[in-house]
This record gives structure tokens, sequence and C-alpha cells, in this order.
């Protein structure tokens, strides 16, 4: 059976990716996005992307590079054009076989079909994200019938949520920049792998 490995926030840790995609032996791996920034080799992530073939969506660093390397003001200029116009093509989302993979999240109870770009990037508490007292999205009427997969959100690490005896929500940012752990969901087992972080990184 093909096995589909799906990863969380990368933010340059390309020793944690390696050891990841060594681990899991996927034969297709897809990454949520905030690929480059923050961390200490996004050259080499950028290797790895290409050299496993990897699928991603667009993360909120990875819009903010964009609109950078646009106003011809951005950092990581050792990254080629090539990373640059992979980047650009990346989607919001990834729809297929009862799986969402999102950088953020959705709207809780409109799913995809009323989640705003906005949403998609930058979205954690329904429904007003600068307000500590509402509910994460996934906690504010999510119960499918896809499932969810995402990240962005380092502070509560790894999330599951599931409706129905099923998971409708992954959450895989578990900090690995900040010296947590690089995560990664094995679709097809249901099984959560994860490679510790080298050092601390980034400070929190």
């Amino acid at each position: 059976m093909p096995r589909t490995l799906i990863v969380g926030d990368v933010h340059g840790c390309a020793d944690e990716l390696a050891g990841l995609l060594s681990q899991a032996g996927a034969d297709r791996v897809v990454l949520v996005g905030d690929l480059f920034t923050k961390g200490p080799d996004p050259v080499g992530v950028w290797r790895l992307i290409q050299a496993h073939r990897c699928e991603a969506v667009l993360g909120n660093h990875d819009a903010w590079l964009l609109d950078h390397w646009a106003r011809r003001t951005g950092p990581l200029t050792d990254l080629d054009g090539t990373a640059r116009d992979f980047l650009d093509g990346l989607p919001l989302f990834k729809l297929e076989r009862g799986l969402v993979v999102v950088h953020a999240g959705v709207h809780p109870r409109l799913g995809v079909g009323g989640t705003r770009r906005w949403m998609a990037l930058n979205l954690r508490r329904w429904p007003d994200d600068s307000d500590e007292a509402q509910p994460f999205w996934y906690d504010a009427g999510w119960q499918g019938p896809q499932t969810v997969v995402f990240g962005h959100d380092a502070r509560r690490r790894r999330v599951r949520r599931e409706h129905g005896g099923r998971p409708v929500a992954i959450g895989l940012d578990s900090g690995c920049v900040y010296g947590g752990e690089l995560s990664g969901w094995l679709v097809e087992e249901d099984r959560l792998i994860v490679e510790p972080a080298a050092r601390v990184y980034r400070p929190v």
C-alpha cells in the first residue's frame, strides 16, 4: 500500500526533515507550509523538497516571503528562483480522499467552502482570532467529515480531535525550530512519528 506522510511546519530545519523522511519511508510527502524561514538551513530544506518531490500548501511565512520578494526586499536570497516558483505555485488547500491539508485551519461550520485566504493561513481561534478566551477553530463546531491536517500553532504542539470514532483535526506544528520536534502523520496507518530538534534554533 502506498504510504503518505504529512509533515508539520519545517521552518528551515533540514536535518530534522531528513531524519523524519528517513523514518517514514513514505511514497508521498505533503508539507503543511512555513518551509524556509526562521531555521538554520532553508537551502537544505529546498534540496530535500526537490529530492523527495514533496508537495506542500502555502503557509503564512511562505506568503510573507513571496510578498517581500515581490518588493525586492526579501531575506533568504540564497534560495534560487526555482524555490520561489515553487512557493508561488502552492495552493491554500490539498483536498482528497476525505482529507484537507491546510496551513492553519478551516471555517469550523462551513469548512473549506467558507474559508477565506486569511483563515487558511492564520486561523487559530474562532470567531475572534485575537481573543484568547475564544475556542480554537477545531473546538468551535468542526465535526468533519473530512480530516483536516494543519500546522501553524507551535504553542499548542500536536492536536488531535475525533468525531464518530475517526480523526477530524490533526495539528502537526510541534515547534521544531524552537527546540521541540518535527512531527509527521502517516495517513494510511493513522500513525504519528516525530524527529526531535537537534537544538534550539530560535528562542520562543
